[in-house]
This record gives C-alpha cells, sequence and structure tokens, in this order.
C-alpha cells in the first residue's frame, strides 16, 4: 500500500468513526407522550417500556377506563390512576384496573388440572358448589366446585386475549 493509499484510507476512517459512534435514536413517533400515539408507533408491549415519555397512568387511559368499562363519569380518578395498569397490544390502547382484586399483570390460568389447593378445599368441603379464588386463583378462566371431593370444572368463565392475559378485565381504549 502507498503514502497516498494510507493517508486516504486513515483520513476515510477518521471521518467515518464518528458516525459509527453515534447511537441512532428512537423513532420520534415512539417518543410520544400520547399514549394511542405510542401504542400506534411501538404495536404491543405488555406494559410502556423505556420508549413512552409521558405519566404513569395518562389521564387519556383514565378517561378511557371510565367509559369502555362503563364508570360513573363521577368516579374519582385518583384512586382510579393508582389501580389501573395499560398497555399495548396490537397497536391499540389496552387498560385494567384492579378493583375487586382483579389481576390485571398476571397471565390467564388455562389449566385444567386442579392445583394441591383445589384438592385439599375439596377434602375439606366435600359438595362444595364453588371454590373460592382465593384458592383457585384468580387468574383461572374457570369457575370450579367440589363434586364430592374431587375439584372439578363447572364452566369456562373467561379466556387468555391474544398476550395471555384475562380477556373480560382488560379494556381496549380508544381515544375520546
Amino acid at each position: 500500500m502507498n503514502q497516498s493509499t494510507r493517508v486516504r484510507t486513515v483520513v476515510t476512517l477518521l471521518l467515518l468513526i464518528p458516525l459509527l459512534l453515534v447511537r441512532p435514536g428512537r423513532p420520534a413517533a415512539a417518543q410520544e407522550a400520547d399514549p394511542f400515539a405510542y401504542c400506534a408507533a411501538v404495536g404491543t408491549v405488555d406494559r410502556p417500556d423505556h420508549r413512552w415519555t409521558g405519566p404513569p397512568v395518562p389521564d387519556a387511559v383514565i378517561e378511557g377506563l371510565i367509559r369502555a368499562a362503563g364508570l360513573p363519569e363521577d368516579a374519582p380518578r385518583d384512586p382510579l390512576r393508582r389501580s389501573t395498569f395499560w398497555r399495548c397490544m396490537g397497536g391499540h390502547v389496552y387498560a385494567c384496573f384492579v378493583g375487586a382484586n382483579l389481576p390485571c399483570q398476571e397471565k390467564a390460568d388455562t389449566r385444567r388440572i386442579p392445583r394441591a389447593a383445589m384438592w385439599r378445599f375439596c377434602r375439606a368441603n366435600p359438595g362444595a358448589d364453588s371454590i373460592p379464588a382465593v384458592v383457585t386463583g384468580r387468574a383461572t378462566v374457570y369457575q370450579w366446585r367440589c363434586t364430592g371431593s374431587r375439584p372439578t370444572i363447572v364452566r369456562q368463565v373467561d379466556a387468555p386475549d391474544a398476550r395471555g392475559f384475562l380477556k373480560r378485565i382488560w379494556y381496549r381504549i380508544s381515544p375520546k
């Protein structure tokens, strides 16, 4: 390699190194404080990630949840904000509020095989019409009962959504 070729190579590298060291930024659309623009940009995430720049639970999510869940217009916003989770699925905003111990952050339990706690409950309560959620787990998609001392499924009461969460407790939120 001759002297001029070496010089051109060094100059080219010196010009390219700063470009290689610069980390590309996130897409502008994903750096939104608007949950609808954020979800449209990121597609699907089970909870807002580092690309979300807004508050933990934005007003638009709370207001949309009130409408989607059919809650009274005068529902207190602060307790609802403290118990609400939101995520993106298929580019849309979904929200869930814990309410009566709803398992917003748990995946749906689709197991058809009774757990040990159910067996113990049924042995202690043979013929019980229902096994309480504290025993079955709140994320089960089934209603359970005791047939004699054996746990059995009565019927399916929910299903997992496309991400595996309980479909009936997650509401698709629309912009007003």
